[in-house]
């Protein structure tokens, strides 16, 4: 049902020119172990900007901030695991490899080439259809950053190897405290049914982020709305600003840990305002955006996501057959 209410917004099937139909979704993002947002390098201090406090609140503050490749990316390494796992991903033309990330050799005609786009060192190129932004701290950074020393022992269990030199491997690095939250915006913008599936599906599935995260950076992400219109949403700034000034109206302690249930309600007090603003038409209520969850959950389940993922891969066919065409006159040209 929470799909055939969005279905103004969705694409029927794939193009390749936009037409302005935006699905806008809030993200509470909240870590749940020792997490680290940083540029390069052990030991750099972590992600952060100085920003207003709230749209109300004039006060300057120091806010920490997931940048949007610290959120796109895992993400897309999350739903490329599943395409890898059902074969999925196709021979980049221009190093005859299967497609990955970062090596300028896109394969330009799996799911996540599609969706989140390439660039294939100009020779062709696909814009994302997944827009991320920063998401930022709903308290400031003072609250809600930690040190921790990291050291490494030798075989013996001390710091000195068996000549009595002693370790170099010592040093003081910032972390993120577990239980901190940040609010994000994801926009969607002319994506299918079952696209919108895939790129939720990741979001919901991908639990790691930032560095390190084989030990650390365990993260909860979890949809509080989904909206639809012809305009993106306010930024993940406005949003933060938005629920600090509410929180203050409504005295919550404004100290780490973060009462949730009072961030989740003034969180909700703001969006529920957002179909007043421009462009944006419509809301799914609780219950829809609940029926949504349990829809993609579905799709992404064992018994079904193997269908899910070729029913998805197949909707680009039509399209592959036509590049592959142009490819082949622009050859037979030269």
């Amino acid at each position: 049902m929470s799909i055939e209410q969005l279905q103004s917004f969705l694409a029927p099937n794939y193009e390749n020119f936009p037409k302005g139909r935006t699905i806008g979704v809030v993200v509470l993002r909240t870590t749940q172990s020792e997490t680290i947002f940083r540029t390069e390098g052990t030991g750099e201090p972590m992600c952060r900007e100085s920003v207003r406090a709230g749209q109300k609140n004039a006060e300057s503050i120091l806010r920490l901030v997931m940048t949007k490749r610290k959120q796109v990316a895992p993400e897309r390494r999350r739903g490329r695991e599943f395409l890898r796992n059902h074969e999925l991903l196709y021979t980049a033309p221009k190093s005859d490899s299967p497609c990955s990330l970062n090596t300028n050799a896109p394969c330009e005609m799996c799911v996540d080439c599609f969706l989140y786009g390439f660039a294939a060192g100009g020779e062709g190129a696909q814009k994302s259809r997944v827009w991320t932004e920063d998401a930022f701290s709903v308290l400031p950074s003072t609250e809600l950053i930690g040190d921790r020393t990291i050291n490494a022992v030798f075989e013996t269990g001390t710091m000195r190897d068996e000549k009595g030199n002693a370790s170099t491997a010592l040093n003081t690095s910032e972390y993120i405290k577990p239980g901190v939250h940040f609010l994000d915006i994801l926009t969607l913008k002319d994506v299918t049914a079952d696209e919108l599936r895939y790129a939720l599906g990741n979001l919901l599935l991908t639990t790691r982020y930032g560095a390190v995260s084989s030990r650390v950076g365990r993260m909860e992400n979890q949809i509080l709305g989904v909206f639809g219109g012809i305009s993106e949403l306010p930024s993940s700034l406005e949003l933060v600003q938005g629920v600090y000034d509410r929180l203050l109206q409504n005295n919550t302690a404004l100290e780490h840990p973060l009462n949730t249930n009072a961030l989740l309600e003034a969180t909700q007090s703001v969006i529920n305002n957002w179909t007043n603003k421009r462009g944006i038409s419509m809301q799914l209520s609780s219950e829809e955006l609940e029926a949504l969850i349990e829809d993609i959950d579905r799709h992404w389940s064992l018994d079904e996501q193997e269908t899910f993922l070729k029913r998805l891969d197949e909707s680009y066919q039509p399209y592959r057959q036509i590049k592959q065409q142009s490819t082949k006159k622009g050859r037979k040209n030269k």
